[in-house]
């Protein structure tokens, strides 16, 4: 069963840093892109980013394209997202994901 945990997710005020991490199971995190994505109150769900499989290459929506940085670690089965220069329209529930699997997320609130 895979299983998707994120977490690291709080209240910051704007322009500050968070890190979420998402600890995963039961599938081969090595052999497997990995994305994290984000829904807002109220609105549907956005794609944030994806790392491939070996953490050479990232890809990021433009909304965050620049202030987040994606990565992972294969030995501990760990993704990360490091979040800087957070604004108030980052407040969402951010989730990792794998093969349209979704697990459960971790609410990240920005206060202006």
């Amino acid at each position: 069963e895979v299983q998707l945990q994120a977490s690291g997710g709080g209240l910051v005020q704007a322009g500050g840093p968070l890190r979420l991490s998402c600890a995963t199971s039961g599938f081969t995190f090595s052999n497997c892109p990995m994305s994290w994505g984000r829904q807002a109150p109220g609105k549907g769900f956005e794609w944030v980013s994806t790392i491939n499989s070996g953490g050479t290459r990232a890809t990021y929506a433009d909304s965050v394209k620049g202030r987040f940085t994606i990565s992972r670690d294969n030995a501990k089965n760990t993704l990360y997202l490091q979040m800087d220069s957070l604004k108030p329209e980052d407040t969402a529930i951010y989730y990792c994901s794998q093969s349209g699997s979704r697990g459960q997320g971790t609410q990240v609130t920005v206060s202006s």
